[in-house]
C-alpha cells in the first residue's frame, strides 16, 4: 500500500472528472503532477503541485484550477481538509481512517513497503572488485556496504539483480604478489625473506609462503623466476580470494558472480569487443594532442589505436592499445563490460573508488557505445573513511602491515555496525567511522537507536503477551485502531506511509543511505511517543486493565516493527530483539 500513489490517483481521477465536465481541456499531460509531503508538516499531511504544472498547457490562472481541484477533492471521504496555498499549491489533511490503514496493511501485507517498479529491469551491481593482492582494508568496507545495500534495494523494488566481483588477476600487481609469496616461501625454508620495496610486506602471505613449500619442498629456492612465477601467482592469487570471500562473508556480503580478467586475455573476447566498436566507426589510428596539466601514464606522444569515446559523450578519445601493441588498462574494461551487455542486463552499476573519478566519463562512453545507447551505466563513486579510536586517528594493522583491514573492523565492532554505520553518509561524501561512538548506546548512535526502538517495541509485545492479551499479526491487523487519534500517534504513522515511498525514490537514485536516514527517523518519531507516554498515560501503548486499546495501540508499534526490520533487511542489519 502506497498512500501517496493513492492519493496521486485521487487527484489525478478528479482531474479527469474536471475535463469530462468542461472544467479543464482533455487530453493534458499529467506526468509531472506530484504528490508529496509538504515542506511544513503544519500545513498538512499531503501537497500536490497539479495546479502549478497544468496551469499554461490548460491556458488558466493556477490558482483558479486549484480552487476547483480542491473543491472536488473535499468532496472525497479520504480527504479530512483541503486548501489552496500561494499562488496555487494545494495542501491536503487526509482522515485519520487511511492513516489506521497504513498500520493494517503493514500487518497484513507480504513485505509492505516492496515495489513492482523494478519489474523486467536486469541489474548489474558490480562491487568491490579489490585487487586480490591482500586482505580488504576499510575503503574495500564501505564499498562492499554500499553495493551489497543498493543490490538489496534494488531487488526489494522488483529488480532482476546479479550482484558480481571483477576479479582483477590479469595485471602486474598479481606478479607482485607471486614474488611477494616467493620470499615467504624461502622464510618457510628456513631463509630470510627479502622483502624488498614494491613487495606487500604483510604477514598474511606467511601461510601463502608454507603452501608453496608443501608443494615444492625446497626445489625451487635457486630456481629462475620464469620456473616458478606462474604457479605462484595462481596460488596467491586463489589464496587471497579465499580470504577476500572470507572477509566479505564476515560481512554478511556474498556475490553471485565472480568474474576473472584472466580470462578475457588469450581468449579472443577483448578482440571481440574491440571489433564490434571498430563496425560501429570508433575504433581509428592517431595521435592524442598532449593533454593539459598532469600527463596520464597511458599517453604517447605518438600514433595510437584510439576508441572514439567523444563521440559518447568523453571529453577526449582514449588509447586502447600502446604502440609496442599491447593493451592498455582500458582494453579489458570495455571487453569486461560488453560481456555484461552480451549477458542481457538493461542496466549497469558499478561502484568505485574515489580515486576512480577519472574514469567515469570513458567507461560511461564504452557502455553508450557497446549497446547503442540501449544500456544506462551509472557509475557510485565511494568516498574515504577516515578511523578514529580514543579521539586519535588509527591507522595501523599488525595483519596487513600498514592499514587497518575489514575484518579488524568487524572483529571489533560487529557486522552490523559496520554496515549501518558505513550508509549514515551519502557514498560521495567523506565518512569518519569512530569506533567509540559506534558502540556508545545513545540517540547520537544511529545504529543503537534504531535497534533500540526494536527492542522497546518487542518488550512491549512481550508485556502484552505475559497478561494474557493476545498479539499476532492477524489478531493486531483487525484490532479496533479508533483511539489511535493523538498527533504524536498520527506523526508516527505518517512516518509508516512514507516508507513504500522512500523505497522507490531510493532505488530510483540508487541512493541507500536514504533507508539508514529514514529508520533514524522513524525510531526518533517511536521514541518521541514513547517518552510522551511516560508523562501521559493515555499514549503507553500497554494500557492495564484495557485490553482492546492496548491490542489498538499495539499494532502501531508492531507495524513499526514490521518497517524497522524490512529496512533494516536492506540494509543487511539483523533486528535485534533485546539490548544486551
Amino acid at each position: 500500500m502506497n498512500l501517496f500513489t493513492d492519493i496521486r490517483a485521487l487527484v489525478l481521477d478528479t482531474l479527469d472528472a474536471m475535463a469530462r465536465d468542461g472544467a479543464l481541456p482533455e487530453g493534458l499531460e499529467t506526468g509531472a503532477v506530484t504528490v508529496e509531503p509538504p515542506r511544513d508538516a503544519a500545513h498538512g499531511d499531503m501537497a500536490t503541485n497539479a495546479a502549478m504544472v497544468l496551469a499554461k498547457p490548460a491556458g488558466k490562472k493556477p490558482r483558479d484550477i486549484a480552487e476547483a481541484l480542491v473543491e472536488r477533492l473535499g468532496a472525497d471521504n479520504r480527504i479530512a481538509f483541503a486548501e489552496v496555498a500561494g499562488p496555487g499549491f494545494i495542501n491536503l489533511r487526509l482522515a485519520p481512517s487511511l492513516w489506521q490503514g497504513i498500520v493494517r496493511a503493514a500487518l497484513t501485507e507480504q513485505g509492505f513497503g516492496r515495489s513492482t517498479m523494478g519489474q523486467g529491469e536486469k541489474v548489474n551491481v558490480e562491487y568491490v572488485s579489490a585487487n586480490p593482492t591482500g586482505p580488504m582494508h576499510v575503503g574495500h568496507a564501505r564499498g562492499a556496504v554500499f553495493g551489497d545495500a543498493l543490490a538489496r534495494l534494488l531487488a526489494y523494488a522488483g529488480h532482476d539483480v546479479t550482484k558480481e566481483y571483477y576479479v582483477n588477476d590479469g595485471g602486474a600487481q598479481v606478479d607482485v604478489l607471486a614474488r611477494s609469496s616467493f620470499e615467504r616461501y624461502r622464510e618457510a625454508c628456513g631463509m630470510t625473506p627479502e622483502i624488498g620495496e614494491g613487495l606487500y610486506p604483510g604477514d598474511y602471505l606467511v601461510p601463502v609462503g608454507e603452501k608453496l613449500k608443501e608443494i615444492w619442498g625446497e626445489r625451487m629456492l635457486n630456481s629462475p623466476e620464469s620456473e616458478w612465477l606462474d604457479e605462484a601467482r595462481e596460488i596467491a592469487t586463489e589464496a587471497m580470494m579465499e580470504m577476500i570471500r572470507d572477509d566479505l562473508a564476515a560481512l554478511g556480503v556474498t556475490m553471485d558472480v565472480f568474474f576473472s580478467e584472466k580470462s578475457l586475455y588469450g581468449t579472443g573476447r577483448i578482440e571481440e569487443a574491440i571489433e564490434s566498436l571498430r563496425a560501429k566507426g570508433l575504433i581509428y589510428r592517431g595521435t592524442l594532442e598532449p593533454p593539459k596539466g598532469k600527463t596520464p601514464e597511458d599517453w604517447e606522444p605518438r600514433e595510437q589505436t584510439l576508441f572514439r569515446s567523444t563521440a559518447h559523450g568523453d571529453d577526449v578519445d582514449r588509447p586502447i592499445m600502446k604502440s609496442d601493441g599491447a593493451w592498455t588498462y582500458f582494453a579489458p574494461d570495455i571487453a569486461y563490460h560488453h560481456d555484461k551487455v552480451t549477458r542481457g542486463f538493461t542496466q549497469l552499476i558499478d561502484v568505485f573508488g574515489a580515486d576512480h573519478g577519472g574514469y567515469v566519463k570513458r567507461m560511461k562512453a564504452a557502455v553508450s557505445a557497446l549497446s547503442e545507447g540501449r544500456v544506462p551505466l551509472d557509475v557510485k563513486l565511494i568516498q574515504l573513511v577516515k578511523l578514529w579510536k580514543n579521539g586519535e586517528p588509527f591507522k595501523m594493522s599488525k595483519r596487513a602491515g600498514n592499514f587497518v583491514t575489514l575484518r579488524d573492523l568487524v572483529d571489533q565492532v560487529g557486522s552490523d555496525a559496520v554496515r549501518f554505520h558505513m550508509l549514515t553518509r551519502k557514498n560521495d561524501a567523506p565518512l569518519d567511522f569512530d569506533f567509540d561512538k559506534v558502540l556508545e548506546q545513545s540517540r547520537e548512535n544511529p545504529v543503537f537507536y534504531v535497534q533500540y526502538a526494536n527492542a522497546r517495541i518487542n518488550s512491549v509485545l512481550r508485556k502484552a503477551d505475559a497478561m494474557g492479551i493476545a498479539v499476532d499479526d492477524a489478531t493486531l491487523a483487525n484490532a479496533d485502531l479508533s483511539a489511535l487519534d493523538h498527533e504524536a500517534e498520527l506523526a508516527l504513522m505518517r512516518s509508516l506511509a512514507e516508507w513504500p515511498r522512500l523505497v522507490e525514490i531510493a532505488a530510483k537514485g540508487h541512493e541507500p543511505h536514504r533507508v539508514a536516514f529514514y529508520l533514524y527517523d522513524l525510531a526518533s518519531a517511536f521514541h518521541a511517543l514513547w517518552n510522551r507516554g511516560n508523562d501521559e498515560p493515555g499514549l503507553r501503548f500497554v494500557q492495564e486493565g484495557d485490553a482492546a486499546t492496548t491490542q489498538g495501540k499495539i499494532s502501531l508499534a508492531r507495524a513499526v516493527g514490521v518497517v524497522i526490520a524490512e529496512g533494516l533487511g536492506i540494509l543487511g542489519v539483523t533486528p535485534v530483539e533485546e539490548m544486551r
